[in-house]
């Protein structure tokens, strides 16, 4: 086999390794230092990824429909913030007795323990939230 094809495989596996390592919190949790829960905000909680392209299309609908003007919105990033990514297990876990391992996002916490998530839900609670029919 060819050296430079067997250099790019192990350069592939290796950042593949790595990314799932910093994803995961390896790093955090081999140097000790622990990551503090961010505490929950009061009222609506929006959970979002930044690239994400379901929450760019909540956003867009947030946007469109004046949403901000009607509701407060925390909005709180997850792929990139290991704190809001706990809050967001927490939340899911303890607010809304849903499976950590299936959580995903856009996600939205209504600060009434009811928890919605997704593309069509979210904007369907926000509607109804804002009083747009």
């Amino acid at each position: 086999m060819d050296k430079t094809i067997i250099i790019i495989v192990m350069a592939i596996i290796l950042a593949s390794g790595i990314f799932w390592a910093i994803q995961s919190g390896v790093f955090t949790k081999i140097s000790g230092v622990s990551v503090q829960a961010t505490p929950l905000p009061q009222g609506i909680v929006l959970f979002y990824g930044q690239g994400c392209l379901h929450c760019a299309d909540v956003e867009k609908f947030i946007s469109d429909n004046n949403i901000d003007s009607k509701l407060k919105i925390t909005r709180l990033e997850v792929w990139y913030n290991n704190a809001n990514q706990q809050l967001l297990a927490q939340v899911a876990a303890q607010k809304c007795n849903i499976n950590t391992n299936s959580v995903g996002v856009p996600f939205l916490y209504d600060g009434n323990g009811k928890c919605y998530i997704g593309e069509v839900d979210v904007p369907n609670f926000l509607k109804t939230a804002a009083g747009i029919k």
